[in-house]
């Protein structure tokens, strides 16, 4: 709860007038507990999971970019997405949810505040790089021991039923699997903590990341085009696609190490009829391989 009973005392303490977005977040959150504004978080994940999806809805119904889509013989109907849509709310109310609850002492022990003065920018975008670079590193190891035989069999395969992904596909996984791949995208504001705003943003962006990745389409004017390393929707389809034989684009985002660590192995060119995937930088070429699990959507 901000310690301030007015704007005026605010800027008093801070020694300057409140910015136009201080003042609003102020009038906003000043009556409510630490606790009820990190509730919020379950708005912000479930509002990203509902509607950052959306687009990509359309995209495949109406066929308007088919030339992008890099598995093209795969079709997801209204009916298959949705179905999609109402597993991957049921686990977002059964754990997901409950898991913000449970997880507020650990908020409180890393330090994140949700007070005033709010961060600027430059403090914004450097937790930001900070907290990316983190959850890249450690989601790297989690799903790559998630693809050894225990791990895959148990929780892992239940990601990869979607050997075609689509965007509403990105959270949908085992229970436990969530659990796990939560622990690194808390890890980076756990040891550099922030405003809950920046909290709400690095959650928000590194979901629509991942909503991107499963997108299905390889859309070329994207801005993670952009991003150094940045490993993309081809990159991960692949991974997809080989189900549990996998043993290569473990990426979370970047792609530096798949490359350190030799599990760089394909940067698929998928053919726009037949699957063509070429392997890089070791010198084979795979064609036409085959999927360990059954297509969800009509091929």
């Amino acid at each position: 709860m901000i310690p301030y009973p007015t704007v005026q005392a605010a800027s008093v303490a801070l020694g300057r007038n409140l910015t136009w977005f201080e003042t609003v977040w102020f009038d906003y959150s000043a009556t409510k507990s630490d606790f009820h504004v990190y509730c919020h978080t379950i708005l912000v994940l479930f509002l990203v999971f509902s509607l950052a999806p959306l687009p990509f809805v359309f995209v495949e119904l109406t066929g308007w970019f088919e030339r992008f889509k890099i598995q093209p013989k795969v079709k997801y109907s209204l009916s298959d997405m949705f179905l999609c849509y109402k597993e991957v709310m049921k686990l977002f109310l059964r754990v997901v949810g409950t898991l913000q609850f449970v997880t507020y002492p650990s908020i409180q022990m890393a330090g994140i505040r949700s007070g005033l003065p709010l961060p600027s920018q430059m403090e914004i975008v450097a937790q930001l790089v900070v907290y990316f670079l983190i959850e890249d590193y450690s989601n790297y190891w989690i799903h790559r021991w998630l693809h050894c035989k225990w791990g895959y069999e148990k929780i892992h395969r239940v990601h990869h039923e979607y050997t075609s992904p689509i965007g509403y596909a990105s959270p949908y996984a085992h229970w436990a699997e969530v659990l796990l791949l939560g622990t690194p995208t808390f890890l980076g504001p756990a040891i550099a903590p922030g405003h809950i705003m920046t909290f709400w943003l690095w959650i928000s962006l590194r979901q629509m990341e991942a909503i991107e990745t499963h997108s299905g389409y390889d859309l070329p004017w994207t801005l993670t085009k952009l991003v150094p390393f940045y490993g993309g929707a081809e990159y991960h389809d692949y991974h997809h696609y080989v189900g549990g034989k996998s043993q290569s684009n473990f990426a979370s985002v970047f792609t530096y190490c798949d490359y350190i660590y030799g599990t760089d192995k394909v940067s698929g060119a998928f053919g726009s009829g037949d699957r063509g995937l070429k392997l890089v930088g070791r010198g084979e070429d795979f064609f036409g391989i085959e999927s360990d699990v059954s297509l969800m959507g009509t091929a």
